[in-house]
């Protein structure tokens, strides 16, 4: 791109609209939307997220920290979002550059551009975004006059594939993390950035990649240390300490297209007490921290009056855990009966999942019901401390069909560690035994149209995890097994779906990857990847073309890890001590289970866990 048509695009915006598919992705000025005069802040922020309008404006992160930025008075936070092809085009036709919603200002031309970084399959738009803002992908080749490049969300607790993009990531809750970083960068506005950086590490939660030197032995990790006395051997993830007093947007942004979750989203709290072994989330959430129905309420009805959607969802890993769910359902029905509102409770336990908790979701109108057993088999569902049985699935099954729901949604994984063939069977076999309890239902009140749906993942084991030693199936074994499920589920009124398997390679290949990644992923973009999460753009030839011209053995990455090998997050300290982590891997080659936080603390080392302060750890 030349820099003289840098804003020719954004400057004659309506001129091209007539000529995309979604126009409304790319104007901005909604409902609730923020607007500032840029040149009366010191901080101007970039909110990027990586991905189409309509997914980002569905991420309640992204929310939060836009209201949380835009409170401040010296900060002015506007939204970026990956254009779609045809929108790309004609930045690309017209030598003009990617710029924000508010005030169509290109990326190149703020302080900082923060991307959120939810899942590894956004590597390759980062790229494309940077691509589009003329701004260079290595951090190295980006001098005082380019913005700030950082990360947040759930990736950083391993930023390795990805760290010679990025000058620095926030780890943790962003809530918690946020205002300290930008206070620095306003008390250190013209300064350069290298000096800006080396105060920045000292923030804890704040890793900035360019401070470390790595060096490796064959295809392992051998050496990660800091470059200077000053910079952390450990950086610290950040939590916020009070849910009821951490900052919640009740004013957020009214697209006007339909997004991905179209509704109010209410966070009940974040971490999990259920200890399940392949879950990332729920380890690096720890400890739980709740919000309390009355703050609750008065965000519903706050957000109900400033938005006026039709919908409240409640966000956790496991609504059905929330202590005081009655007591919330009860206030919440309240406010959304009369409005003829739906309340939808997503992630709902199967061992707590009752007639009295069905009846209120179904209120106003039904919503779809999933449940999640992960593995076809008792064995297997120990081996990952699921801790629910066969019986709880056919109870729970058996509740939504006298409660006049005639199809449900079952979630397993596949490749999970120690699964055998029979495990897979398994998974048909329950799929068809969940059928059966609808024909054990009164014909009275047995609603027509009985439709199970089975879904299926490629287990991809995560770091901080007690399973990031495992290795992943193969795509080959992928395939087998799916075929081999597909075969298996005889009945008409059994659905079979299965998540992609070469998305699932390429996920677990950066899940767990190290800086060597970062020439591959430059490849593939090269060779057009982006908005891999999209079938439509997928192109699993084009990476397997990148990682063979780069030389990047993805066996390895796929592999299996030894207990006491360096690993490339090592130097991330999420509370969960390693050691705790190995102990619940042995558990898991053995069959053995372990309780749930609320029964018996396991001292896993959370901070500032409450249970581990008031229990005997073990």
């Amino acid at each position: 791109m030349t820099t003289s048509n840098a804003n020719y695009v954004a400057n004659n915006l309506d001129r091209f609209l007539k000529n995309v598919q979604k126009p409304a992705r790319y104007i901005g000025g909604e409902l609730n939307s923020i607007v500032k005069p840029a040149d009366s802040v010191k901080t101007h922020f970039a909110l990027c997220f990586p991905d189409l309008y309509e997914v980002g404006m569905s991420n309640l992160g992204i929310k939060i920290l836009y209201g949380l930025m835009n409170q401040r008075a010296n900060t002015y936070c506007e939204r970026v979002f990956s254009p779609a092809d045809d929108f790309e085009q004609i930045l690309r036709a017209n030598n003009s550059e990617l710029f924000s919603l508010e005030t169509r200002t290109p990326l190149k031309n703020f302080d900082v551009v923060g991307f959120s970084l939810g899942y590894e399959m956004c590597y390759s738009t980062v790229l494309n975004i940077l691509d589009l803002s003329n701004i260079p992908f290595l951090a190295r080749d980006r001098d005082d006059t380019y913005p700030l490049i950082c990360g947040g969300g759930v990736c950083c607790f391993n930023p390795e594939p990805i760290a010679d993009f990025f000058d620095f990531f926030m780890v943790g809750d962003g809530e918690d993390v946020c205002n300290e970083v930008l206070d620095l960068l306003e008390s250190t506005k013209g300064q350069s950035k290298s000096s800006i950086l080396q105060e920045l590490c000292q923030i804890d939660g704040v890793y900035v990649p360019s401070l470390y030197d790595v060096e490796y032995d064959g295809d392992k990790l051998k050496n990660f240390t800091p470059k200077f006395d000053y910079v952390p051997q450990k950086v610290r993830k950040r939590n916020v300490a009070s849910m009821d007093e951490a900052y919640f947007p009740t004013d957020s942004i009214v697209p006007y297209i339909e997004t991905i979750h179209d509704r109010i989203t209410l966070e009940l709290f974040r971490g999990c007490t259920r200890g399940c072994r392949f879950c990332q989330a729920g380890v690096i959430g720890r400890p739980v921290r709740e919000r309390s129905v009355e703050i609750l309420l008065k965000q519903a009805e706050e957000c109900i009056a400033n938005t006026g959607y039709d919908e409240i969802s409640l966000c956790s890993l496991s609504t059905s855990d929330y202590t005081d769910l009655d007591k919330l359902c009860d206030g919440l029905l309240e406010l959304t009966e009369q409005r003829k509102m739906n309340l939808a409770l997503p992630s709902l336990r199967l061992d707590n999942f009752s007639m009295e908790l069905m009846q209120k979701v179904q209120k106003v109108r039904k919503s779809g019901l999933t449940f999640a057993p992960e593995a076809g088999t008792q064995r297997l569902r120990d081996c990952i401390n699921k801790n629910i049985t066969e019986d709880d699935l056919m109870n729970a099954s058996k509740t939504a069909f006298n409660g006049g729901y005639s199809g449900v949604k079952l979630y397993f994984m596949i490749g999970l560690p120690t699964e055998t063939d029979d495990d897979v069977l398994g998974i048909a076999r329950l799929g068809e035994k969940v059928g059966e309890q609808y024909f054990t239902v009164p014909k009275s009140i047995r609603h027509k149209g009985l439709r199970i749906t089975v879904s299926t993942s490629t287990f991809i084991p995560k770091p901080h995890t007690p399973f990031q030693w495992s290795p992943q199936i193969s795509l080959d074994e992928t395939l087998r097994r799916q075929t081999l499920i597909k075969h298996n589920l005889t009945k008409k009124f059994i659905a079979y779906n299965w998540h992609q398997g070469e998305v699932s390679a390429l996920e677990g290949v950066f899940a767990r990857g190290d800086r060597r990644l970062s020439q591959a992923l430059i490849r593939a973009h090269q060779l057009g990847c982006k908005l891999d999460a999209w079938t439509e753009y997928f192109d699993f030839s084009k990476w397997q073309q990148a990682f063979a011209e780069t030389g990047t053995n993805v066996e390895y990455y796929l592999g299996e890890r030894g207990l006491e090998d360096l690993l490339p997050w090592d130097f991330i300290d999420v509370g969960v001590s390693k050691n705790f982590l190995q102990r619940e891997y042995t558990k898991a080659v053995s069959g053995k289970t372990t309780p749930q936080c609320r029964d018996k603390c396991s001292g896993c080392g959370a901070f500032n866990c409450k249970i581990m302060e008031s229990s005997e750890a073990i």
